[in-house]
């Protein structure tokens, strides 16, 4: 569904998968150095939203994703996977428990797919999933002033993780809420300054950034959204052998892409070491400072400090994973906060 908030005066709408929202309003640059300096509120209500209730919840979340869950404490902000035998991602979730039921947003149209799996998972336990992607939305604040913005809404279910706190807002209060955070400060932002935001910060999104033989080794998912140290689940096998034995096949890199090229490179192109494909990127946008900037999953055995060519565009590369990620990694370097 469009989002009521493309009316607003300067927006533009954004591409696929996220055309329902604004790509920016007007000012990029400005947009995101709000981000940084301020506050900025994003529309993301194309996201979807499940909600899962009843007193068994936290641990049947902990028994069928990576994460831990189980001791969750109301407002703690984490992020799991769910994944199937082979490791490879099914869904991605981003959660908070408010003390009476879970709330998770996920890709755009991810929702009804997310509630259908979890629901065929309740079995007799004491669980109920809904639905609630067409009836909430999610608005996120970032910035400095995030908590003070945030603050001028209450009485909704609230996500704070990193430099963002996301808003799960009931859809038709959506433009209400979104003039009370613009009277409290903050100034509206497009998913370009977003994407380029999050690019910035290593942050790999699902479905884009990784592909269906994507693992969570290769995406820099490890602490974020895997826990370690936790009980069984689908998917662990292949992450305990990769950590303990071995080394993922492809690694997640940030490329900074050739300023004079006039085009960003086309999701899921090709990208190349003298001449030879080496991997494939991701999503790409233009940094306020950093200028155009991309992720990618390369072979690990591509060189760190290789030049690429990405699509035909030069792309130098800062290393997010490792190429040793694994068998001598140090767990303490996963144990990174949650997105």
């Amino acid at each position: 569904m469009t989002s009521p908030l493309l009316t607003t005066p300067g927006a533009v709408s954004a591409d696929s998968p996220d055309s329902d929202v604004a790509a920016h309003y007007g000012d990029p640059s400005h947009e995101a150095r709000a981000m940084e300096r301020s506050s900025a509120w994003v529309d993301r209500s194309n996201r979807g939203v499940v909600r899962v209730s009843g007193p068994d919840r936290l641990g049947w979340l902990n028994d069928i994703t990576s994460q831990l869950t189980r001791d969750l404490t109301p407002g703690t902000a984490t992020e799991a996977l769910v994944l199937d035998t082979r490791g490879h991602l099914r869904h991605h979730l981003s959660l908070v428990d408010d003390g009476e039921a879970t709330w998770v947003h996920t890709e755009p149209g991810g929702g009804p797919g997310l509630a259908e799996f979890l629901d065929s998972m309740v079995f007799m336990l004491r669980v109920e999933v809904q639905d609630l992607s067409d009836s909430y939305s999610v608005l996120t604040v970032l910035g400095p002033e995030r908590s003070r913005v945030a603050g001028a809404v209450e009485d909704v279910p609230s996500r704070q993780a990193g430099d963002e706190i996301d808003l799960f807002v009931p859809s038709e209060s959506l433009v209400a809420t979104a003039e009370k955070l613009t009277a409290a400060g903050s100034r509206p932002a497009g998913m370009w300054p977003y994407e380029a935001h999050r690019i910035a910060a290593h942050r790999a999104r699902p479905g884009l950034d990784s592909d269906e033989r994507s693992i969570p080794h290769e995406m820099n998912w490890i602490g974020s959204a895997v826990h370690l140290e936790k009980g069984c689940y689908p998917g662990q096998e292949t992450v305990a052998r990769v950590h303990n034995l071995g080394r993922p096949p492809r690694r997640l890199v940030m490329l900074h892409l050739d300023g004079t090229a006039e085009r960003l490179p086309a999701l899921g192109s090709d990208i190349e070491l003298g001449g030879r494909k080496v991997g494939r990127v991701g999503t790409s946008a233009r940094h306020h400072e950093l200028g155009p900037i991309a992720l990618g999953l390369v072979k690990r055995t591509a060189p760190v400090d290789a030049d690429l060519v990405v699509d035909g565009i030069a792309a130098g590369q800062e290393v997010v994973v490792d190429p040793d990620t694994g068998a001598n990694a140090n767990l303490d370097d996963f144990r990174r906060k949650p997105r």
